[in-house]
């Protein structure tokens, strides 16, 4: 069964680089939002590679790795990657689907297409990295 419009903005608007976006800039990144099912197994993101796309996972697990060693273990709901879209910074991690997932995938090249033909839609991404970096630097 696939997602309505207004179930992807929901789990959209739980990720933080959306958080200063407005219910019609959620839906518009909602738009350009895939649903994709993988296999237990597959590898969603490499540690160390270029970062392309990011994911709300919406069934099933995914573990996270760094230096082989699994740090966490992402459920439905749980989000990852969204800094890729504007960093262009290496994967800080691997996340593999430890059982069959179901997710929404973002990628580089639709989110770039959309915050170059809505700029409001960038000054709010912008907005909220910055009170990202902000709160890091405490």
């Amino acid at each position: 069964m696939r997602l309505g419009k207004n179930t992807k903005v929901n789990l959209i608007r739980h990720v933080p680089l959306f958080a200063q976006c407005s219910k019609r800039d959620l839906e518009e990144i909602a738009q350009v939002a895939d649903e994709i099912d993988l296999p237990e197994g597959k590898e969603m993101t490499r540690e160390g590679a270029p970062g392309r796309e990011f994911f709300v996972l919406l069934e099933g697990t995914a573990d996270v790795r760094r230096k082989n060693r699994k740090v966490a273990t992402l459920k439905g709901g749980d989000f990852f990657g969204e800094i890729a879209l504007v960093s262009r910074k290496p994967r800080t991690a691997t996340v593999v689907a430890s059982s069959p997932v179901r997710a929404l995938v973002v990628t580089e090249q639709s989110f770039r297409g959309l915050i170059e033909h809505q700029p409001r839609i960038q000054l709010k991404v912008l907005q909220a990295l910055a009170e990202r970096v902000a709160g890091d630097s405490l």
